[in-house]
């Protein structure tokens, strides 16, 4: 009954979010999702309905022996990582779109290393 709770609160947070937050070509949404084991960024144009760029930890060579690849430092790499690939995309601004996921630890994380890297939003 907890879970389901969860998923329902979740599930509406992502609506509310998307309901308000539109990528276009000019500034594409950034698109945060994170699993037990992983994290993927996306940058999207919602009004073509195509990846401009995209980061995650499933690239070889990121992961360095950890045991678990969706931790606070990940994210840091993985938004570093995600603002050069935008940044070599000629994206500069973009509307951060955070899923599910309240904005905290893993989530706060990688938008500050982004932030830091040079994209803004």
């Amino acid at each position: 009954m907890r879970t389901e709770k969860k998923q329902r609160l979740g599930q509406l947070r992502h609506w509310r979010i998307r309901k308000k937050v539109i990528g276009t070509k000019d500034r594409p949404r950034m698109s945060v999702c994170f699993t037990n084991q992983n994290i993927h960024v996306q940058f999207i144009d919602d009004l073509a309905g195509v990846t401009l760029a995209a980061a995650s930890t499933l690239n070889k060579g990121d992961a360095k022996g950890k045991k678990s690849s969706a931790n606070v430092i990940s994210a840091k790499a993985v938004g570093t990582k995600a603002a050069e690939a935008a940044k070599g995309k000629g994206i500069n601004q973009v509307v951060f779109d955070r899923g599910t996921a309240r904005y905290h630890g893993k989530v706060k994380a990688l938008a500050d290393a982004a932030r830091e890297a040079g994209l803004k939003f």
